[in-house]
């Protein structure tokens, strides 16, 4: 990216003085608080030069003599670098140099100053505890404040692209279904009707799905509002075909601009009592809802977590295309390595070019995470023209991809080693497996949350003095985000507890800066396991198929039952892999599946 930020950073700080502003907060996020928004509402990147194709975390904050933007730990390193020469300084919102931004605004404002924001895309939740902390403070907030209305006339315009339909034969549940159960959650939140912003509820709900809009999600920017009676889909109606239109018929579905709802939540009746997730639904929008709004949501979002037995069935057979495609690609990265010749970029593309080779891959899931050595240390690095390594030498590959597929969404990072491993490499290599293991074959009963499991998939580094700091699981969707909440396992309490038919991935790691990155992720399933006089007991059943490099499992380290779990897992990888590759793809499958001993 040119370095113009600092002609950029002028313009907002004229914007600022002309409006009365005297700091301003630019969140990384859109009117949905999307995890990735589309490049329309991704001016915090642009303003800054902190950015990725994958999307960064990131809030900044600019005063007359101050520009900061905070990010976590898994993009300090990254931020560090893209910040240089931006007016910009980075922050740590995690770790132990942590500082909180309200906190800091609190503590660097002056009483009777103002502190401004662009109220649609900041969360209602988030918003109210800023309000309130300035309040206290006695410094001024001002929530209209829309910064690249005034400063970014080279604004990317909103997304026009097409929708098309998600079988219901592969969803497995039509839409009358989820609106219904929808209603009842509603419901039972002493709510009589619902605004969704979130677009992976809107997604889910009509089973609608596009792409371009959200990149490497097949989701699109709507509002849909729900009440016993009617259901109006918010949207740029360009984007609406005949047959969606057809499908929208069918259920009863209404049109309306996308623009629009501002205009229908300040004349909805006042009896209305309209359910809104504080987390999801902007601050900007909440500000005109004219009837009595309701928080919460928590219900509405179990329901997108839990699949159904069709959608379970055919991951499956997204996990098999997905191991497919990787098997092909290992194979291709260990021919051609060598020569000398690799680059990451290149993996990129050709990893991307094997997935879409299946007419059922509409995208990757996200951009891939693809790290040489001390690249992979950088926990969400993307490699670029400028910082493209050639893989040659001895050392290790970090590989973290995914697959949209119709019949569901992949995330797998697999960490292999090219020459000669260390045992230094070996060593840190086994203690994340240890950990990923264990978090695997975890038995526990109904009601565990994450957070209670989370230290199983640590300890092993822990003990050796080691850790990483990301979550070690995230939920993932069903052909929508690859990230998807409410369910979490990670150090942060979450109130969530883990449900069959819940997706988490299971993902330990250790990022040595400077010299290599380890982690290791399977895609795993709640499920049912059995009850006794104590409950009903759950596990977690490995989707994901593709082995893990044998090469670097330390089998000193081991326990029997952990060289029996590789081992088993490998031996399902190749049974249910085998049938679909040619001969010289099985015979490597076969290689690479070889049961590890001490």
């Amino acid at each position: 990216m040119e370095k113009k930020n600092l002609e950029y950073l002028a313009r907002l700080r004229k914007a600022m003085s002309e409006h009365g502003i005297d700091a301003t907060v630019i969140s990384g996020t859109d009117p949905h608080q999307s995890e990735l928004p589309p490049h329309h509402w991704r001016g915090r990147e642009w303003l800054t030069g902190f950015w990725s194709g994958n999307g960064t975390n990131g809030t900044a904050v600019v005063t007359a003599d101050k520009a900061l933007c905070w990010t976590d730990s898994r993009y300090f390193i990254q931020a560090e670098e893209q910040l240089k020469g931006t007016g910009f300084s980075m922050m740590k919102e995690d770790g132990p140099d942590a500082v909180d931004l309200i906190d800091w605004l609190t503590e660097n404002m002056k009483a009777g100053q103002t502190v401004g924001i662009d109220g649609m895309t900041f969360s209602i939740s988030y918003t109210q505890r800023m309000q309130q902390e300035l309040a206290d403070n006695d410094i001024k907030f001002n929530d209209n404040f829309p910064q690249f209305d005034y400063i970014y006339p080279e604004r990317p315009e909103r997304p026009k692209n097409k929708l098309f339909i998600h079988d219901e034969k592969i969803v497995g549940e039509t839409v009358n279904s989820k609106m219904e159960r929808l209603m009842a959650e509603v419901k039972n939140e002493f709510a009589n009707a619902v605004l969704l912003s979130a677009l992976d509820d809107i997604a889910w709900a009509t089973n609608l799905r596009t792409a371009g809009d959200i990149a490497f999600s097949p989701i699109f920017v709507a509002y849909l509002y729900i009440n016993p009676s009617r259901k109006v889909l918010f949207i740029d109606r360009e984007k609406i075909t005949d047959e969606v239109a057809e499908h929208l018929k069918k259920y009863s579905i209404e049109v309306e601009d996308y623009d629009k709802v501002i205009d229908f939540v300040r004349q909805l009746p006042k009896e209305t009592r309209l359910l809104l997730d504080p987390a999801k639904t902007s601050r900007g929008l909440y500000d005109n809802v004219a009837c009595t709004p309701v928080f919460g949501g928590s219900r509405l979002a179990r329901l997108k977590s839990v699949k159904n037995s069709t959608m379970l069935k055919n991951l499956a057979t997204a996990m098999e295309k997905d191991g497919v495609a990787l098997t092909r690609f290992f194979m291709h990265v260990e021919k051609e390595f060598p020569k000398g010749e690799l680059t990451e970029v290149g993996l990129g593309k050709t990893l991307r070019d094997l997935r879409l080779a299946d007419k059922s891959c509409v995208d990757e899931s996200f951009a891939p995470i693809i790290g040489w050595n001390g690249h992979g240390a950088i926990v969400h690095y993307e490699a670029t023209e400028e910082t493209d390594a050639t893989i040659s030498g001895n050392g290790i590959l970090l590989v973290d991809s995914g697959g949209q597929y119709t019949y569901g969404t992949t995330d797998i990072t697999r960490t292999v080693a090219l020459g000669d491993p260390t045992p230094e490499q070996r060593h840190d290599f086994t203690l994340v497996m240890k950990g990923h293991i264990a978090l695997a074959m975890i038995k526990f009963p109904e009601g565990t949350r994450g957070a209670q499991l989370d230290v199983l998939a640590r300890q092993y580094l822990w003990n050796d003095g080691k850790a990483y700091y990301h979550g070690t699981g995230h939920g993932v969707g069903f052909f929508i985000n690859c990230h998807e909440g409410p369910q979490s396992i990670r150090l942060n309490e979450n109130p969530t507890p883990l449900e069959p038919g819940m997706i988490t991935s299971n993902e330990p790691g250790l990022y040595l800066e400077g010299k290599y990155g380890i982690r290791c992720e399977n895609l795993i399933v709640t499920e049912e396991w059995k009850t006794t006089e104590f409950g009903k007991f759950f596990r977690f059943d490995t989707m994901t198929l593709f082995p893990f490099d044998v090469n670097l499992f330390d089998t000193s380290m081991m326990t029997d039952e952990e060289i029996e779990w590789v081992n088993s897992y490998h031996d399902m990888v190749r049974s249910r892999l085998t049938p679909l590759l040619s001969g010289e793809e099985a015979k490597w499958l076969e290689e690479k599946t070889r049961h590890i001993s001490k």
